[in-house]
């Protein structure tokens, strides 16, 4: 793991037809991440492109079918629509969360 317990996560939890994951992290901090804003926010290249910056792409299929974890620094979904080419990493992860502590400083790719 990272060492920094603000990315290493304790638990995750997305249960069969809810529209939300959740994700605790070793700093005792909860993430509620809609399935919503983790599918728009999709890293991978097919929905960012090479442009380096993140965009929200609405859209695709909103039930999340499948996670695996991808080393010990990421997650992968696969989507209900088959999409499954990003690669979440904890960090990433984090930078998504919509809590209220976490909104006002949201920015996709970065911890604060």
């Amino acid at each position: 793991m990272s060492g920094d317990p603000r990315i290493e996560p304790t638990m995750v939890k997305a249960p069969h037809g809810a529209r939300t994951m959740e994700i605790e992290w070793a700093d005792g901090h909860k993430s509620v991440l809609p399935h919503e804003i983790l599918r728009g926010y999709c890293p991978c290249a097919v929905c960012q492109g090479h442009g380096g910056t993140i965009h929200f792409v609405p859209g695709g299929d909103l039930s999340l079918r499948d996670i695996q974890q991808v080393g010990n620094y990421a997650l992968q979904f696969t989507w209900g629509d088959q999409h499954d080419t990003g690669i979440y990493s904890f960090r990433y992860l984090r930078s998504l969360c919509q809590c209220d502590a976490c909104k006002p400083t949201f920015s996709p790719g970065s911890v604060p």
